[in-house]
């Protein structure tokens, strides 16, 4: 079936609050065998919302609606569905009870607004103060769901989803869907790679989606029997890992963070940094995974020349001869963090974050790593474009993959993007 959703609120369309439940329930709706084919955002006035259900209502089978069910005034979603469908509200009592049976009805009379709901309004979840509920309007089946999130979440997945599933003659197909994480390789050369795949097999569908400095890249497979579904997938995901190769650094939902945390605990290592461009988001994104004490033994954010010196053992003569940006300079701040923490293996990040500091030898965006273990040094030198923000990020999540990628004895990347 094909679906269109509607948020409504004027918190979210100034930007106050994160519209988080249309893609809540247009994620969960797809994985169900539906489609969505619009999601719109709008305000609190009664004519916008009235007139967008309305053409909702003609283009789609089904229609979610999210917000604007309490008690406030500026809650007008009930009041603007009885208008624009002729659905009178009326006073539902089995709700009307339940508020009134609450202790905030008494210091808020204006609770009773809940229980007016427009006429043959379907109670989704009876004995709930914001209980939702489903109209049926021309044949088809409308949803208004309360717009607080762990609200709408409940009432999609134990009564919208299972309602859609019997609804009509069912004609929903099955669905397969994997999102791959992509590191090191920007999204128009990873779609450019997949491009003659994608063209080959009209079955599957490639969807790429940046995420900070990483794409994902999501496979999705519609198919009228399971094995249908189940072939054309497997020949799907086996192209891309053999497209992508390494670069595919998880297809199980997790970060990069986890993967290195995961990987170090069960080599039983342990890792020290050394930074001085990421002034210390490389040793955050690593302490953001819960027992990362098992593994990370601290970091060093060693930002001007006296501190490499002092703190990591730069030689004067390397920041001379190389500057305090090379490869030479990594190396000698990744040994001396190793050096200094005791730990197994340490990784070093220096470069110029800008605006500001770049040089035609080694302009805005350069960044030299080194990955020193008990056994050698290797240092790596990049160029990432981008603001002082972006520039940062970057270095600092290459930082995990360079780490992941030596933990797993894979090459290193080859170039900045």
């Amino acid at each position: 079936m094909i679906g269109e959703i509607i948020a409504i609120g004027d918190e979210l369309t100034s930007g106050r609050i994160l519209n988080s439940t249309s893609y809540f329930a247009a994620s969960h709706l797809y994985s169900a065998g539906h489609e969505i084919a619009a999601m719109a955002t709008i305000g609190d006035q009664p004519a916008t919302i009235g007139s967008a259900l309305k053409r909702s209502i003609e283009r789609a089978d089904f229609v979610i609606v999210t917000g604007g069910l309490g008690a406030t005034t500026d809650d007008l979603t009930n009041e603007a569905v009885a208008h624009a469908l002729d659905r009178p509200t009326i006073l539902y009592p089995e709700i009307f009870e339940k508020i009134k049976q609450s202790k905030s009805f008494k210091e808020m009379p204006s609770l009773e607004k809940l229980a007016w709901l427009p006429s043959g309004a379907e109670i989704l979840k009876p004995g709930e103060k914001i209980a939702g509920y489903m109209l049926v309007y021309q044949g088809k089946p409308i949803f208004f769901l309360p717009g607080v999130p762990h609200q709408m979440r409940e009432l999609m997945l134990d009564r919208v989803i299972p309602r859609l599933a019997t609804w009509g003659d069912n004609t929903v197909s099955l669905v397969k869907q994997k999102i791959f994480k992509v590191f090191g390789l920007p999204e128009p050369l990873i779609q450019e790679m997949l491009s003659s795949f994608e063209k080959s097999n009209q079955e599957l569908r490639i969807g790429y989606y940046p995420n900070a400095a990483e794409v994902h890249v999501s496979l999705t497979v519609r198919g009228e029997s399971h094995a249908e579904t189940e072939k054309q997938f497997q020949q799907g995901e086996n192209t891309i890992k053999n497209i992508l190769g390494c670069c595919i650094f998880d297809e199980e939902g997790l970060t990069l963070e986890n993967i290195v945390g995961n990987s170090l605990r069960e080599q039983n290592m342990t890792v020290a940094l050394a930074e001085s461009c990421t002034g210390g988001l490389l040793s955050h994104h690593i302490t953001t995974v819960s027992g990362s004490s098992d593994y990370f033994l601290g970091g060093i954010v060693a930002y001007s020349n006296g501190l490499k010196k002092k703190l990591l053992q730069v030689k004067q003569l390397t920041l001379e001869k190389y500057g305090a940006v090379s490869r030479e300079t990594a190396k000698e701040m990744a040994r001396g963090a190793r050096d200094a923490c005791g730990a197994d293996l340490a990784l070093s990040v220096t470069g110029i974050a800008g605006p500001g500091g770049g040089t035609p030898e080694k302009p805005v965006g350069t960044v030299c790593f080194a990955i020193a273990d008990k056994e050698k040094c290797v240092a790596m030198q990049y160029h990432f474009s981008g603001n002082r923000k972006i520039v940062q990020t970057k270095s600092a999540m290459t930082g995990l993959d360079l780490l992941r990628r030596h933990l797993h004895g894979l090459d290193f990347l080859e170039s900045g993007w």
